[in-house]
């Protein structure tokens, strides 16, 4: 008990001083982050863009689609260009061509060697520049780069308009005609990508060499090359990774773990009887197993529009449901049916633990479950509607689509879900308080997960810090606070104790020892984790030291990996260590998965793209979708699934419960997964990353790389694995059916084995 308390004063140290440390660069973002101007003017008067125009610009993009169609700084969807780097070579190359023809009364592409080298050394001085006057508010251009900036602004109300010259292009970018009806919206737009574009190349001030977001993206004609800091840290990282699990290894091999409590004759839950508020968790995990199906068919949709851009097969699908629609129900809906399947899991086992049911308890989970439904379906309906409707920039932020990638739902509809995450957090907190007041070894546990669901329901907050015109680095910087923190800190933090929790009731595991280990593991995965969350934030326009903390703590967050083999197989010996945990035999192989993707998913190929200059060269390509895949559904998919199937396991007729139909539907989503990511995915991302190296970021996400034979071929090369994927969703849909319905209606006897019952 005193080594217990020991590890909770150092977890509570942890998580102060590294908040304290998170709280502080998000200050020093906000001080040093690229200057909005006022106004853009020319050295001869005229004016570009004027004040305001940049915020709405920002406005304007992120309701006409923002992150789910292209991506700014690298953030959102690889199907459009990055805006920001697509915007910097055709200003490079409009400008060398005014120079050209102004010079030389020629095409660059007509010049000598030395005339090109000429232009090309200019270039280069002319688009590093910084010509911000804090002053005035003003950025300064030259003549000929006013030229070029007009240019370039013209080819975007062009393509965010309905010019039908930009048809083609649009139909490569799945792209709908007329984004921006509204004629002010579709003159400020240029102004928000530009400045986004200056950001990228101009020097930060007093330095050379380095631009407001470290020289993303990767532009050789503007002298965009990785810094100093991308390649130090990133040695320095994997260094300090490697030392640190070398350590970690040391220290298991050192440390005497007690062995497993030989398990009970019978299962110990086949007499829990569910209370009414149990029994009322049931529907949850239905919605849960209807919203994987409709995330997977517009997975699939989406997946397709990469290959025909506004038609299914023909069907010209565009029309009523837009590639940012079935993206931004795609993604959301990943994250939706998981979360709702570990908040049923929390209501579920809080009065099996404590053995108390709170006076209207059932009342309280069906209040919560209508209200997570009306907002999920109201959600979707009006992002949806906003979306088709041109319906404008408030009202994609208020209550449509606010384009922001995993955080997409309008505003109105994230207060609304945050009341009911607190209302949750009342409801599992009246559930196992008698269970917290009670001393026992179970008790650290316990309060582990009350804990997390606290901050499960307190930091979604953080979806609330932004309004419509923040400053773009600040929201990116709260953005993660929620996706990082949010899904993938307390969210783990919960499933795991809870995981803990229930082989402590099952009797596999000393609930002494568990208790002890979960606060371990919180410890060394939160002391990454934190400040692990600056290693999205290198390029959003963040100081040069966001880098070097981002790549050093981010390592960290490998470090537990290493010994998730071990607790896999001792997992799977817990599956076999009696008769009646075969019953559980499928919840656990769910749990083994999660130990698998977690290695492969979050761990190789997260760290892959992990260190700055790997992902100064791939962030916002496939590679990055490949590594999101692998862990989002191998990780937490697999974990949600595994604790669905534990609480069916309890409120379901025994004898409609069929392995048959388990075995197929674990084994196909698991092959499926692996033949999406590492058939078509993977290699995508590597082709694309020898492109974003050799040529620069615009090629490797522009339409001619995209739609390139090689690429469209490892499109279709998903379709064996989506296939084999989806057939896994199919049996699971099938077997809740079968639990649905009371399968063979069979009796079962008391006395008869759960083998058999199976």
């Amino acid at each position: 008990m005193q080594a217990t308390r020991k590890l909770w004063t150092w977890l509570a140290v942890i998580c102060v001083l590294s908040f304290a440390v998170l709280g502080w660069v998000g200050t020093e973002i906000y001080l040093t982050a690229p200057p909005v101007p006022k106004q853009v003017i020319s050295t001869q008067g005229t004016v570009l863009f004027s004040e305001g125009q940049v915020q709405r610009g920002q406005k304007a993009w992120l309701s006409a689609g923002g992150q789910q169609l292209g991506s700014v700084w690298g953030h959102g969807s690889y199907l459009a260009p990055d805006w920001s780097a697509d915007w910097l070579h055709r200003e490079a190359l409009a400008l060398r061509g005014v120079w050209a023809q102004r010079d030389f009364g020629k095409t660059f592409e007509a010049l000598s060697v030395g005339q090109q080298a000429e232009l090309n050394a200019r270039l280069k001085v002319e688009m590093r520049g910084n010509t911000y006057d804090a002053a005035t508010g003003a950025i300064t251009l030259s003549p000929e780069r006013t030229e070029a900036v007009q240019q370039v602004a013209r080819h975007y109300t062009d393509l965010f308009g309905d010019a039908p010259s930009l048809d083609k292009l649009r139909e490569q970018y799945a792209m709908s005609s007329g984004l921006l009806p509204d004629a002010d919206d579709l003159k400020a737009l240029p102004a928000f990508i530009f400045w986004s574009s200056w950001s990228a190349a101009t020097d930060r001030p007093n330095e050379t060499d380095i631009s407001y977001t470290s020289n993303w993206p990767h532009e050789p004609l503007v002298d965009n090359t990785p810094t100093a800091g991308a390649g130090i840290w990133s040695i320095a990282s994997i260094i300090f990774m490697i030392a640190a699990i070398a350590g970690m290894i040391f220290y298991h091999s050192t440390s005497k773990e007690e062995s497993d409590p030989k398990p009970a004759k019978t299962d110990p839950l086949f007499d829990l009887k569910p209370t009414p508020s149990m029994k009322a968790t049931r529907k949850y995990f239905y919605v849960v197993i209807g919203l994987i199906l409709a995330q997977v068919g517009m997975g699939v949709i989406t997946a397709h529009y990469a290959v025909e851009g506004q038609s299914f097969f023909g069907f010209p699908l565009g029309e009523i449901l837009p590639f940012t629609v079935s993206r931004t129900i795609h993604t959301q809906f990943a994250v939706l049916w998981i979360a709702t399947a570990w908040l049923a899991t929390g209501l579920y086992i809080a009065p099996a633990i404590s053995g108390h049911e709170p006076k209207y308890q059932k009342l309280g989970v069906d209040v919560l479950f209508y209200a997570l439904l009306f907002i999920v379906v109201g959600s979707t309906v009006t992002g949806w509607i906003g979306t088709l409707q041109h319906l404008g920039t408030d009202f994609s932020f208020w209550v449509g689509n606010q384009g922001l990638e995993f955080t997409s739902m309008g505003r109105v509809w994230q207060i609304l879900l945050f009341i009911g995450l607190l209302f949750w957090v009342t409801l599992l907190g009246r559930g196992l308080l008698p269970a917290l007041k009670k001393p026992s070894e179970s008790r650290g546990l316990i309060a582990m997960v009350f804990l997390a669901a606290l901050c499960i329901g307190g930091f979604y907050a953080t979806s609330l810090t932004w309004g419509q015109t923040t400053h773009y680095s600040m929201v990116e910087y709260w953005r993660w606070w929620l996706v990082h923190l949010w899904v993938e800190g307390f969210f783990e933090v919960f499933a795991t104790a809870v995981i803990a929790l229930l082989f402590t009731r099952l009797g596999l595991i000393h609930a002494a020892t568990a208790n002890t280990a979960i606060v371990l593991e919180t410890i060394v995965f939160l002391f990454g984790g934190i400040l692990g969350t600056l290693h999205h934030l290198y390029f959003t326009g963040t100081p040069t030291f966001v880098i070097a903390i981002g790549a050093m703590f981010s390592a960290l967050e490998v470090v537990p990996l290493a010994m998730i083999g071990v607790e896999a197989y001792r997992n799977y010996q817990r599956s076999k260590s009696a008769p009646w945990v075969q019953a559980y035999k499928w919840p656990i192989l769910c749990f083994i998965a999660v130990g698998f993707w977690n290695v492969v998913g979050a761990g190789l190929l997260g760290f892959s793209i992990n260190t700055p200059i790997a992902l100064y060269y791939m962030q916002g390509l496939n590679m990055t979708a490949a590594h999101g895949h692998a862990a989002l559904f191998g990780v937490y998919g697999m974990l949600g699934i595994g604790l669905l199937l534990f609480c069916l396991r309890g409120l379901s007729p025994r004898h409609a419960w069929s392995d048959k139909l388990l075995a197929p539907m674990f084994w196909c989503l698991n092959i499926g997964l692996g033949m999406m990511v590492f058939i078509s995915l993977v290699p995508a991302g590597i082709y694309q990353a020898w492109a974003s190296i050799t040529q620069g970021m615009w090629f490797a996400r522009s339409a001619e790389f995209v739609h390139s034979p090689i690429m469209e071929t490892l499109v279709w090369m998903r379709v064996p694995g989506d296939i084999v994927f989806a057939i896994g969703t199919v049996f699971l849909a099938w077997f809740a059916i079968r639990l649905l319905t009371g399968g063979n209606k069979q009796p079962v006897l008391a006395g008869a084995s759960l083998t058999k019952r199976a």
